[in-house]
């Protein structure tokens, strides 16, 4: 039997070859970024009041009082959805009665938006919000809209891993990128809320789809030293680069269906990436196509210049295959001890998702530039995942991640006391919580894969994974009742962070521990354990084992 980071340890950790494919790879991530988060400027919601027609009979006293006055962060302004009853205020004017003086403006009866809306477009020229007037009465179409998205992010990571298995990494890959892509190009020609939106679902299950599977194909190819910084640094910064190009693109085009032509064009260029990135040589072994492995491994060994063997792959003598003994997902609940750990791990990934997308997507709410804030969140997540790759490197993952939780909700809970002439100073608090949460979010993928049995660490890291999916559901309303008040989401992004940084202080601690491979190594919780440790439980590797998984 043969081992393939045995057979293919000829080719080295870093030549050409890999380098290659760690850059294409991670470029690939890009459109993912700038799709993911597109939804903040498509469906921005401008300052709006209701219209009164031009061919109102009003004088320029009543037309400019024609609006009732709403308190909004401290400030009267005109109402959003309402407006004194037109054929009531045409008739003081014709009569020359003035407001405030002769008339009660109190006392005045109102009606809704009958003419429709006035939109500012000092902002946005163009949203689905102003197209298709989804405010007052339907303002919960906007957050729905958000929400259907994610709902197809969750249903594209179900089914990506199945496909790529079936059909190939490289394939899906591209076929995911082309239905991100094709339907976002689509959405342009949508002729009302429903189609974009059902079309909206399609583009989340293609990008993460896409996310997914050039995660796999880089984790397939790459070395053993090389697939953390790859799975860290390179797929997230990437992403984070994508993001942070989003609000430029959206500076410079504020019609949105300009804008989503214009976000389509990056992902058009990734297709010639077809002819650099190969098919997981892993993959065709275990398709049992072990010329086509051999022919790419050659050409990498060429690549990197390299001497190759004659014969890398010989059918005779298979690679070891990986025997796993079936499980379920009940046998994460199986123990009292493995129930728990993981009902935490579903509080902890469902949780921080809310605050991490909440406070994304959150950024046009926020005083100032809406595309600078927007370009701030994107710039912090760099820092953030260069710090969590450092901090797992060297510290204690259950106290790190705790620590930056404490941090991110501790600041978030602070902005409440800011006062209201002190936008820079609650914009900061934002982004150094948006810091706080991307770091202890880029960390969970790791900390659950230690601290899970190889039994059912994948299926374990997967269950997991998608409790944020559900938290990235959920997110888009924490940003909706910033309309009725403006630090209330901030409020509650805190509480449950700082909630959820005193929960992951309870866990086992896995760093420097070896990998558990069954049910019964598995550490147990504080008050779980009785006896004293053994002798083997207690060694630490020199280099402990992390395993990166596909989600």
């Amino acid at each position: 039997m043969q081992d393939y980071d045995e057979v293919t340890a000829f080719l080295g950790e870093w030549g050409l070859f890999q380098r290659l494919i760690f850059f294409l790879l991670s470029a690939s991530i890009i459109p993912n970024g700038f799709n993911g988060m597109s939804v903040v400027f498509l469906a921005g919601t401008p300052e709006h009041h209701c219209r009164v027609p031009d061919t109102a009979n009003l004088s320029s006293v009543w037309r400019n009082h024609s609006l009732p006055l709403q308190l909004q962060d401290g400030r009267e302004v005109p109402h959003r959805c309402r407006r004194y009853r037109l054929a009531t205020i045409v008739n003081f004017s014709a009569l020359g009665l003035e407001p405030g003086r002769d008339v009660d403006l109190e006392q005045l009866e109102q009606e809704g938006c009958l003419d429709g809306w006035e939109f500012n477009q000092d902002i946005y020229l163009s949203t689905i919000v102003t197209e298709w007037s989804l405010v007052c009465e339907d303002d919960w179409k906007t957050p729905l809209t958000t929400s259907l998205f994610f709902v197809g992010v969750l249903l594209g990571s179900f089914v990506s891993g199945q496909l790529s298995d079936r059909f190939g990494r490289k394939t899906i890959l591209f076929a995911t990128m082309a239905v991100q892509t094709g339907f976002s190009f689509l959405q342009i020609f949508s002729i009302n809320w429903e189609m974009f939106t059902m079309l909206f679902v399609i583009v989340g299950m293609g990008q993460i789809s896409n996310y997914v599977v050039a995660f796999i194909l880089g984790t397939e190819i790459l070395g053993k030293s090389v697939r953390i910084l790859f799975s860290t640094l390179g797929v997230c910064t990437c992403f984070a680069v994508g993001y942070m190009l989003l609000p430029l693109f959206a500076h410079f085009i504020r019609d949105w269906r300009m804008l989503l032509l214009a976000l389509t064009v990056p992902g058009v260029l990734c297709f010639p990436l077809w002819w650099f990135i190969p098919e997981s040589p892993r993959w065709l072994i275990s398709q049992r196509r072990f010329r086509e492995a051999e022919d790419i491994i050659q050409k990498a060994a060429k690549m990197n210049n390299v001497a190759a063997p004659a014969v890398v792959f010989d059918p005779v003598e298979e690679l070891s295959p990986v025997k796993q003994q079936k499980v379920f997902i009940l046998d994460l609940f199986r123990t009292r001890n493995i129930g728990t750990i993981t009902i935490m791990f579903l509080l902890l990934w469902m949780l921080t998702s809310v605050g991490y997308f909440a406070l994304s997507l959150n950024t046009p709410n926020l005083h100032g530039d809406a595309y600078l804030n927007c370009f701030f969140s994107a710039l912090i997540e760099v820092p953030a995942y260069i710090t969590a790759w450092l901090l797992l490197r060297t510290l204690p993952r259950r106290y790190i991640i705790s620590g930056v939780l404490f941090l991110g909700g501790g600041v978030l809970l602070l902005i409440q006391l800011v006062p209201a002439d002190y936008n820079f100073l609650s914009i900061g608090l934002a982004m150094l919580g948006k810091f706080g949460i991307t770091s202890a979010f880029s960390m969970l993928y790791v900390f659950t894969a230690e601290l899970y049995p190889t039994l059912v660490r994948n299926m374990a890291v997967g269950v997991t994974s998608m409790a944020s999916r559900v938290g990235s559901i959920i997110a888009p309303y924490f940003v909706y009742l910033g309309a009725y008040n403006r630090v209330l989401p901030y409020i509650l992004m805190g509480s449950l962070t700082v909630l959820i940084g005193i929960i992951t202080l309870l866990f086992p601690e896995s760093f420097g521990m070896t990998l558990p491979e069954t049910l019964e190594q598995m550490q147990k919780m504080k008050w779980f354990r009785y006896g004293k440790k053994t002798k083997d439980s207690m060694e630490k590797e020199e280099n402990p084992k992390v395993l990166i998984t596909s989600f």
